[in-house]
């Protein structure tokens, strides 16, 4: 049972709520690691230690495993400890040192999965753009897909669906665009009114990268399906876009740490500023048009993204080209959906870069 004041039992509720069981693992927890630190947040361990603490210990599996020759188990461990950390610096919203401490190590234990998981930096103004490059284990990719995330889970975070585009032959960027992940938390890139020219930069290194072939598809999971709604529309070398829980006309929300998480991607405290950012970023179909093919993904039980929220990507896209998918019980970005999610995704871009079939709705 939660102990505390009535205060930090609210807090443990909320972090159970946007961090569930199904979050967890989709993200790579291990299902054990996802349980434990529920259980252990209930019991009043904040959210912060008890994540690490997990982490410590996986590393610890890595150390055993490595002085043992048992290389694949190590592997597993840093891929266990990546997320747990990931985990980790989501307790805090605004961007503190331990909150930057904690991110650099899950950044650690990221970097420690090469040759499989291969570090990006790209040049952007004044800072630098980062994230991580996924191959296929053999032969030139058939196609390049680009995903990133949204206010709070960025880069290694969506390992899996990069393994789902890799198994198929596609190669898959995970970016952490302005506003996300070491891009803001260490180069301070921040998300404003031409946040679409940062998500482009991925896209420059896509086309420049020799080893990647093939057309390039994008992928935005929850807030981050805005900015690949607004990509699509903008630049033409976009083969193909997903969208998933995303809002069409983002707000500032109501509640003080939500309120704060989307602040800190802004970049100020000003929330006539946020407000602004916010506004300027609004989807109007009238105004963007989607002439690639797309792929909107829905969660019937999505408390963040209803269907009417992002209905105006749909809208603004070509109805021959434009597919829908609901899970009437899905969860926000259908966390509890996760292998059929990534299964759909992988083929639909596999269908529609590849050229195995002609796209049609």
């Amino acid at each position: 049972m939660t102990t505390g004041s009535p205060e930090t039992s609210a807090l443990v509720a909320a972090q159970h709520r946007a961090m569930p069981f199904t979050r967890l693992t989709d993200c790579g927890m291990d299902p054990a690691d996802a349980r434990r630190l529920l259980a252990d947040t209930a019991d009043g361990t904040p959210w912060q230690e008890a994540a690490a603490a997990i982490a410590d210990e996986q590393l610890s599996r890595v150390r055993r495993a490595r002085e043992n020759g048992h290389l694949v188990t190590a592997r597993q461990a840093y891929r266990f400890a990546s997320a747990a950390l990931m985990f980790a610096q989501m307790a805090y919203q605004s961007d503190t040192d331990v909150k930057r401490e904690l991110y650099a190590r899950h950044t650690a234990a990221t970097a420690a999965l090469a040759p499989d998981v291969e570090r990006v930096e790209i040049p952007h103004r004044e800072g630098t753009l980062t994230g991580w490059l996924c191959l296929p284990a053999t032969g030139t990719p058939r196609a390049t897909v680009i995903v990133w995330g949204g206010l709070s889970g960025w880069g290694a975070a969506y390992l899996m669906v990069a393994e789902a585009c890799t198994a198929r032959g596609l190669a898959c960027l995970l970016a952490e665009g302005p506003g996300q992940g070491e891009s803001r938390l260490c180069h301070g890139l921040y998300v404003d009114e031409r946040v679409t020219e940062g998500f482009a930069r991925f896209v420059d290194f896509a086309e420049a990268d020799p080893r990647l072939g093939g057309p390039i598809g994008i992928q935005g999971v929850s807030f981050g399906g805005l900015f690949a709604a607004h990509l699509a529309a903008a630049d033409p070398r976009v083969a193909a876009v997903v969208v998933n829980g995303a809002p069409a006309a983002p707000t500032v929300p109501e509640f003080r740490t939500a309120r704060e998480q989307m602040a800190a991607v802004v970049g100020t405290d000003n929330l006539d500023r946020v407000t602004e950012v916010m506004s300027a970023l609004r989807f109007d179909p009238d105004k963007h048009r989607i002439t690639c093919p797309l792929l909107l993904l829905h969660g019937g039980l999505d408390p963040l993204a209803r269907y009417e929220d992002q209905e105006p990507f749909l809208r603004a896209a070509d109805p021959a080209t434009s597919t829908v998918r609901i899970w009437p019980d899905g969860e926000h970005t259908l966390y509890n959906h996760a292998a059929e999610r990534d299964a759909l995704t992988g083929d639909w871009f596999t269908d529609h870069l590849a050229g195995q079939r002609t796209p049609k709705g």
